[in-house]
């Protein structure tokens, strides 16, 4: 009952995230970006370029040329690969489509293009934060990277930077202006920013080295209290020559502080290393990527 319950919550609750990103996405980009006359990065950017030229509306331009990369990417990177991007897709059209309809291309921040696109990068990094954590996709430049690294010895991540940068720097063929590339720079740099805080936020990781005489109750209040597993390791000190136990932890970040308040009604005098790791891997934590 709970594995059919899980199998029917799991993709719903994704598809709502993912549609409350998309929502966030084109709020930000409408009401603070494309009304300023600022080029993102993405086929949004791409998108906006069209729509200062030509005056067809961005999410247009945007279902257009992702139907045509779609069509290319179904035979390169496979069926499975699409079904991932579809709803990210249709969802980001339909949002697009209702905050053009819904501002009327008025920006929501008047005089003041540099805090509009702070703003505005700031809210469209968070929504593709949450729907790149819920498994989504946007489509556009993702599939360009995506193809690009089937085929080349490059990262998907660079591959997208490459191709911001190039969308972005094709704004003075429009604009002539340098400033405009400026800003289009920083809302793509506050974007990323954003998403990868958005992304991180709930899986930073620390490690403690935990130095005590009580080292076993401590561990046994970790592993009672917490319910995280810990290691003692065995070693020596390098002055006294005596051997030291170690108690090795590792947790979310948010439960530093319940970890101190429970070494401390324990030992008051242990010795406590705390830093942060780059990922953890395993069984309370993520799963392990290939």
């Amino acid at each position: 009952m709970k594995k059919s319950f899980a199998k029917i919550y799991h993709p719903i609750r994704d598809y709502i995230m993912i549609f409350l990103g998309t929502a966030t996405y084109a709020f930000g980009f409408n009401g603070f970006i494309l009304s300023n006359e600022i080029v993102p990065g993405g086929l949004t950017g791409i998108g906006s370029l069209i729509f200062y030229v030509t005056k067809i509306p961005v999410s247009v331009s945007y279902a257009l040329v992702n139907v045509i990369l779609l069509f290319f990417a179904y035979k390169i990177l496979g069926r499975r690969f699409i079904i991932n991007s579809l709803f990210g897709i249709v969802s980001l059209t339909f949002s697009l489509t209702f905050f053009e309809w819904l501002l009327g291309g008025k920006s929501l921040v008047t005089g003041e293009p540099f805090m509009s696109i702070l703003i505005g990068g700031a809210l469209c990094g968070a929504g593709l934060g949450v729907i790149f954590s819920a498994n989504g996709s946007t489509g556009g430049t993702d599939i360009v990277g995506a193809v690009m690294n089937k085929y080349r010895n490059i990262s998907i991540g660079r591959a997208l930077l490459y191709c911001d940068f190039v969308i972005i720097a094709c704004s003075y063929l429009v604009f002539r202006d340098i400033d405009k590339i400026v800003f289009g720079y920083v809302a793509m740099f506050t974007e990323m920013y954003i998403l990868d805080r958005v992304l991180n936020a709930n899986n930073q990781s620390v490690q403690f080295l935990i130095f005590s005489q009580k080292y076993q109750e401590i561990a046994d209040c970790i592993l009672k209290d917490l319910g995280r597993g810990c290691t003692i390791l065995n070693g020596e000190g390098g002055f006294s020559k005596q051997p030291v136990r170690v108690v090795v932890l590792l947790a979310k970040k948010r439960e530093s502080a319940m970890i101190f308040r429970l070494i401390k009604n324990i030992d008051r005098e242990a010795f406590i290393s705390q830093s942060n790791v780059q990922g953890v891997y395993g069984e309370g934590f993520d799963r392990i990527k290939a």
